[in-house]
């Protein structure tokens, strides 16, 4: 296994321990004082934070050259010097 897999299978038990330790329900202020438990604000809040990360960490796409600037003529400077 790797480190990665390891990682991942390490914190996803510490998020069910802790979920499943904190099951009782508490007031939240949800456009209004709703009683809500609060297994439920923690698991949306660590979901947010899961797919912030995601869309944070992958990596940026890169714009192609378009076809117009590679198939360009030289220009007689540019084809001297490379000959």
């Amino acid at each position: 296994m790797s480190a990665k897999t390891i990682f991942i299978v390490v914190i996803t038990v510490l998020v069910t321990v802790i979920l499943m330790k904190n099951m009782d329900e508490v007031n939240f202020w949800i456009f209004g004082t709703r009683t809500v438990p609060k297994l439920a604000v923690m698991a949306t809040m660590f979901f947010i934070g899961a797919v912030v990360g995601f869309l944070l960490g992958r990596p940026r796409r890169k714009v192609g050259i378009e076809e117009e600037e590679v198939n360009k003529p030289l220009n007689r400077a540019d084809e001297d010097y490379i000959t």
